[in-house]
C-alpha cells in the first residue's frame, strides 16, 4: 500500500506523529511525504512559488499519478491528519469503476484564519482533495501529468474540484476517513482525524477536538 503524506517544513512535526499513526497499525505500508525541495530537484515540479498557496503541497499531491507510474492505488493525505485505524480498511474500499475516491464534504465555513495565520477560504468541494484514494491507472487520470500540474495555466480551483472527471467517476468514502475536528460532530472516535483548523502542534489549538488522541500518538512515536 502506497501512501503520499503533503509535507511543509512548518509543519514536519504533523507530518511525522502523521506517519507514525500510519505505521503502528499496519507496517505493510510505504509512507512518502511530498516535499516540494526534493520533487523540483528530480524534475518533477517547477511551477513558480506560490506565495498565497496555505501549504507547499497545494500543488504536488496532484503528481501522484505520475509519481506511481499510472499504475494501481494510491492514496494521498494532508500532514494535518492520524489515523486510529489500520489504514487498510481504507484501502479495501478501492473501486476501480471510480479515477479517485474522497469524502463529499458539504458544509460551510466562515471566512477567518486558521492554523499559523494563513487564511481560511471559501470555496466548493472544499476538503475533498484534502484525502484521495488515487485510481492511478484510471484512463481518465492519464491526463494529470506533470505537464497540466507545472503550467501556470491550471488553477488550484481546476485541480481541486477534480475538474477533468465526470462526477460519477469521483467515488464517496464515509466521512470516517477525513473527520473534520471542529465540523463533525457526530462519531466518538474517527477512523481519519483531520485537523484542518489547526492541530496541537500550533500553540494555539492545544487543547483542540481530538487533541488527546494526536498527543498519544505523539508519545508514542517519542518513546519508540
Amino acid at each position: 500500500m502506497k501512501v503520499f503524506v503533503g509535507y511543509d517544513p512548518r509543519e514536519d512535526i504533523a507530518y511525522q506523529v502523521c506517519k507514525h499513526s500510519i505505521l503502528r497499525r499496519n507496517k505493510n505500508v510505504t509512507v512518502t511525504p511530498l516535499i516540494q525541495k526534493d520533487l523540483r530537484e528530480q524534475g518533477y515540479y517547477d511551477r513558480p512559488v506560490d506565495k498565497l498557496a496555505s501549504t507547499e503541497f497545494t500543488f504536488t499531491r496532484f503528481l501522484i499519478p505520475e509519481l506511481t507510474n499510472f499504475e494501481g492505488w494510491a492514496l494521498f493525505m494532508d500532514c494535518d491528519m492520524i489515523l486510529t485505524t489500520d489504514i487498510k480498511e481504507l484501502f479495501d474500499q478501492a473501486d476501480d469503476k471510480y479515477a479517485v475516491m474522497c469524502v463529499h464534504h458539504d458544509y460551510k465555513v466562515h471566512e477567518g484564519v486558521k492554523m499559523d495565520g494563513q487564511k481560511q477560504t471559501v470555496y466548493p468541494r472544499k476538503n475533498w482533495s484534502s484525502v484521495v484514494l488515487w485510481n492511478c491507472g484510471h484512463p481518465s487520470n492519464k491526463v494529470v501529468t506533470t505537464d497540466l500540474i507545472n503550467n501556470p495555466e491550471t488553477t488550484g480551483k481546476y485541480m481541486h474540484r477534480f475538474s477533468w472527471l465526470k462526477d460519477e467517476e469521483i467515488g464517496e468514502l464515509d466521512h470516517t476517513w477525513n473527520y473534520l475536528a471542529g465540523v463533525y460532530h457526530d462519531i466518538e472516535k474517527p477512523k481519519l482525524i483531520h485537523y484542518t483548523e489547526g492541530g496541537p502542534w500550533f500553540e494555539n489549538y492545544r487543547e483542540c477536538e481530538f487533541s488527546d488522541l494526536w498527543k498519544t500518538e505523539l508519545f508514542d512515536m517519542m518513546k519508540k
